[in-house]
């Protein structure tokens, strides 16, 4: 399980280190693919092929959503890996869906790490109204 968050930089060449407590759990090679909220995804490799499982039990013969939805998760993926200085490269594509220039924020989500730009992470990150979506959880049967 990831947790915790974590502050870095991204290099010129969209070189990222990943910090050691995620890459511990990550293994030698896994994945990053756009997210929603305008965040990046890494997810470990166990992780990744359960979410492409999902994705591909969508009816996408018949259902332009389920299409899409694969698309964007699927066309945007890319394997990565740690170099030596436990670096990986985040490729020019994602950078640009993400908004990632220079500083980042990693944030450990169970299963997954998101991956924000500093700039939308402070933007996405108040939590002014998170006693309504604790109480709308209740909808969907978690109780906290």
């Amino acid at each position: 399980m990831f947790e915790g968050m974590h502050s870095h930089s991204i290099d010129q060449k969209g070189r990222l280190i990943i910090p050691v407590r995620f890459r511990e759990k990550l293994g030698d090679e896994f994945f990053v693919t756009a997210g929603l909220d305008g965040c990046l995804i890494i997810y470990a490799p166990k992780e990744w092929r359960a979410f492409e499982e999902k994705l591909g039990a969508l009816p996408t013969m018949t259902n332009a959503d389920a299409r899409k939805l694969q698309r964007f998760f699927l066309a945007n993926a890319a394997r990565c890996e740690c170099d030596k200085q436990g670096r990986i490269i985040i490729p020019q594509h994602l950078r640009e869906l993400g908004g990632i220039e220079s500083e980042v924020v990693l944030t450990g989500l169970g299963t997954r790490i998101e991956l924000w730009s500093k700039e939308r992470w402070l933007e996405a990150g108040t939590y002014e109204d998170i006693n309504e979506i604790a109480a709308s959880m209740a909808d969907l049967g978690v109780s906290l």
